[in-house]
């Protein structure tokens, strides 16, 4: 079935918990650069920059203006690189992006600062870092436009809420979750995804 012809009502909590969530296990594979969400959470910042302790990847982009906070907030990029700089990481293996304002954004925006700051052709693999819920939309979006010869690792932080053990069990998180269903569905409707077999996610 493709996304595209997903009816949201007609799934059962099972059915979601696998669009959302599975394949979304890291694969511990090294890469070449860490792709860090904007979002004013410190559970991304922290896996970030535990990657990058851990030497998976020798660099970390970090994404986001964080314009829906409010014109006079501080971007989320700039934020989250205070952040991974409290955790260790040095300064100059963190590459921003103050532009982006959605996901899409955030992919567009990362492909040019890859471009400028590594070139993308030497470009093989990138750790997607993300909330749980989100790394599948990440990663779709990703591949619709990013260069088809980058592989991913999906890498979503720590929290212990919003889990695919546990989403359903918050109400709040159940309707994250459902919410995230239908923007996938309603994403590649518009042709801001590439419409993909649910089978192959």
């Amino acid at each position: 079935m493709l996304l595209s012809s997903i009816n949201l009502d007609k799934l059962s909590r099972e059915q979601k918990t696998s669009l959302i969530f599975d394949g979304t296990e890291d694969d511990g594979i090294q890469g070449d650069c860490i792709l860090l969400f904007g979002d004013r959470s410190s559970s991304r910042s922290r896996k970030a920059a535990d990657l990058f302790l851990k030497k998976r990847a020798p660099y970390i982009i970090v994404s986001g203006s964080g314009n829906r906070w409010g014109d006079n907030e501080t971007p989320e990029a700039i934020w989250m690189k205070g952040q991974l700089l409290n955790f260790g990481v040095p300064e100059d293996k963190i590459f921003l992006e103050l532009e982006a304002d959605n996901t899409t954004e955030n992919v567009l925006g990362a492909a040019y600062v890859l471009e400028k700051k590594i070139g993308l052709h030497r470009i093989k693999r990138i750790l997607i870092v993300s909330a749980p819920f989100h790394v599948k939309r990440c990663y779709l979006t990703l591949r619709t436009y990013m260069p088809n010869w980058i592989d991913y690792s999906f890498c979503p932080d720590d929290r212990k809420r919003g889990r695919k053990h546990n989403w359903w069990t918050d109400p709040k998180e159940e309707k994250t979750i459902n919410k995230e269903i239908a923007s996938l569905i309603r994403y590649t409707n518009m042709g801001i995804l590439n419409d993909v077999d649910i089978k192959d996610l």
